[in-house]
């Protein structure tokens, strides 16, 4: 992994300054020097940029810089992710304006596959969880609990078993040929977006609680490294889910590439 700050090669004073819990960012994949959903990335990251730090993101900029990064490595295919963050917050004065710095790390392309899994869930909620922000231990750790009990990842719930998202990805759920989306407050992925925009007729939106699964017959979760079938939840089965992954990767593969040059 090579790792750019404002358009240059990251010093060690610039990366410890990006220890500091307070930040955001988007990961995307690159393929030919393009992205899909560029604009999603670009807007969730100036929407991420007002809400944390109180100022202008300059998505232009950023988007040059990528492709400054990717050019310095000689890369047309990469995974990259874009952080903002400043080197000058002070915790102990939060609300003094200061500026941000962008961070873009770029490593080997990764293209998820498209593996059944069985997830399960848990009683849990992302602070803030219509940002992309740098707090993940939790979705690490939850992630790695459900392995450590024979399961594949985590599936998050509030109280009252309404679903909201997994660990790192969105899920949606197949009856007959549609697609439902759960709204529980969650982080709207680019991939998400892509396949709704895709997909036939309106996007459904709707509250899909743990009690409500019986009325599905498939699952699939995804984010921007792939689509995948989730095939159980908390050992409720779905038996369609491998024919709608089927479609939504059709789906994906249908949505524009935009250049980043």
């Amino acid at each position: 992994m090579s790792v750019y700050c404002n358009g240059h090669r990251a010093g060690a004073d610039e990366l410890s300054a990006a220890l500091v819990n307070y930040g955001h960012f988007t990961s995307m994949q690159v393929r030919g020097g393009a992205v899909q959903g560029l604009d999603l990335h670009l807007r969730r990251l100036r929407a991420g940029t007002q809400t944390l730090f109180g100022t202008v993101l300059d998505g232009s900029q950023v988007q040059a810089w990528i492709a400054h990064a990717l050019q310095a490595e000689g890369r047309v295919d990469a995974s990259v992710r874009v952080t903002v963050f400043s080197q000058a917050f002070d915790f102990r004065q939060p609300l003094q304006a200061v500026p941000v710095d962008v961070l873009v790390a770029v490593s080997a392309p990764v293209t998820l596959s498209a593996t059944a899994r069985r997830v399960r869930s848990v009683v849990y909620q992302r602070e803030l969880p219509h940002l992309k922000h740098v707090g993940t231990f939790a979705l690490f750790e939850h992630r790695r609990q459900a392995l450590q009990a024979g399961y594949d990842d985590a599936l998050f719930v509030d109280a009252q078993g309404a679903i909201s998202e997994g660990t790192t990805w969105n899920i949606a759920f197949g009856r007959g040929g549609e697609l439902v989306w759960p709204q529980a407050p969650a982080l709207r992925g680019t991939q998400e977006r892509l396949l709704q925009a895709g997909w036939d007729g309106e996007p459904a939106l709707a509250s899909v609680r743990l009690d409500d699964l019986a009325g599905f017959d498939a699952a699939i979760a995804c984010n921007a490294a792939g689509v995948w079938p989730i095939t159980s939840i908390d050992g409720h089965r779905f038996t369609g889910s491998e024919a709608l992954v089927r479609r939504a990767i059709t789906t994906i593969a249908g949505q524009p590439w935009e250049p980043l040059a």
